[in-house]
């Protein structure tokens, strides 16, 4: 990074200026086609100097919520008013992306694949490229993900909650729950953590899908924690509410094969012993309950209702007797308004910084 902030910052060789909002692509490999493999980035630079935040989407290439928020933060955000620079890659696992898939075509997962080579296979490339040109620049990052396909997930904050300045942003996001979630093996998180650089995980939807209440806390989320980092001005509003946290999460797997009829919304808070599902024969003549193992909040589940004995149906985040969830207001504030003036409508209108 610059040592003045009116020296360009340079990222894929290009030079941007305080003010300047630009869209670089950054070379990867080339295809069998022999055309290139880049990652497209807009980079959005302030006025004012501040921390340089990256926002990336999409490192599992089916994984498709945050890309739309991410367009959504880019129509927010005014260059003018903003301190700092922001980094935005909707889209890092570009093959994924096109041909829905998590993986590359090597066949490899990117966030299991960090911090790769600059000679290894494609996947490794990609990661070892990813790395320098955007994690060895920032200060501070956020990685958007959904469930799997045929899984949601409710929103949530995945962060090491011993790392004050991880847990401060995981805060200032302000979504529903914060899962106290350890690092794993080759993913992103860890290596930005070994390279000093602060960063959550926004988990959200199912892939290969929009929702339109989490995209809007998603934006909502990032623009907190760019208030928060002193990238925008701090809101006026009422302050963001603490979220939930939890340091205990546990799937509830299929207790026999069969049709699995849900019986509890993604978010609901649940009693220990409570029947959440009923898996039934396609006869209708065998039924068996299925019951939380514990009190807590599903954040994941399972939309496919075939399922063979043991598979994961519903993910609880543990939480105390006497937390109570407020569901239907988390939704509520978000839901779109058929009378919502543009300017009101969360994500599209211009943030003052």
């Amino acid at each position: 990074m610059s040592k003045r902030y009116n020296d360009p910052f340079v990222i894929g060789g290009i030079d941007i200026f305080p003010g300047e909002r630009r869209t670089v692509d950054i070379h990867v490999a080339p295809t069998f086609s022999n055309d290139d493999l880049s990652i497209e980035i807009q980079v959005v630079r302030g006025a004012k100097p501040g921390p340089v935040l990256f926002v990336c989407a999409a490192i599992h290439g089916d994984e498709i919520n945050g890309v739309e928020i991410i367009r959504r933060v880019l129509k927010t955000v005014d260059q003018k008013r903003l301190a700092g620079t922001l980094l935005a890659i909707p889209i890092v696992n570009v093959y994924g992306f096109n041909t829905h898939s998590r993986y590359l075509p090597d066949g490899r997962d990117l966030n299991r694949s960090f911090p790769g080579s600059a000679g290894g296979s494609l996947t490794g490339r990609l990661a070892d490229t990813f790395l320098n040109e955007v994690v060895a620049k920032s200060t501070h990052g956020i990685d958007l993900h959904t469930g799997g396909r045929h899984r949601s997930n409710f929103p949530q904050i995945r962060a090491v909650l011993r790392d004050p300045a991880v847990r401060d942003m995981a805060e200032a996001f302000g979504a529903p729950i914060i899962i106290d979630s350890n690092i794993r093996d080759g993913s992103l998180r860890e290596c930005a953590t070994d390279m000093g650089v602060p960063v959550i995980l926004y988990e959200s939807c199912e892939a290969l899908r929009f929702d339109e209440v989490y995209i809007r806390a998603g934006v909502k989320g990032v623009i907190n924690t760019m208030r928060h980092i002193g990238m925008l001005r701090k809101s006026r509003s009422k302050k963001v509410k603490k979220p939930i946290a939890s340091k205990t999460t546990q799937w509830v797997r299929a207790p026999t094969s069969g049709l699995h009829r849900i019986l509890v919304a993604l978010g609901a808070q649940v009693e220990k012993d409570q029947v959440v599902g009923i898996v039934a024969n396609p006869l209708g003549d065998d039924e068996t309950e299925v019951r939380a193992p514990l009190a807590g909040i599903v954040i994941g589940r399972s939309n496919l209702p075939t399922v063979y004995e043991g598979d994961a149906l519903f993910h609880i985040a543990k939480v105390s007797a006497r937390t109570e969830f407020e569901y239907e207001e988390f939704h509520e504030e978000l839901l779109p308004s058929d009378y919502t003036h543009k300017d009101d409508d969360p994500g599209t209108a211009p943030i003052a910084g």
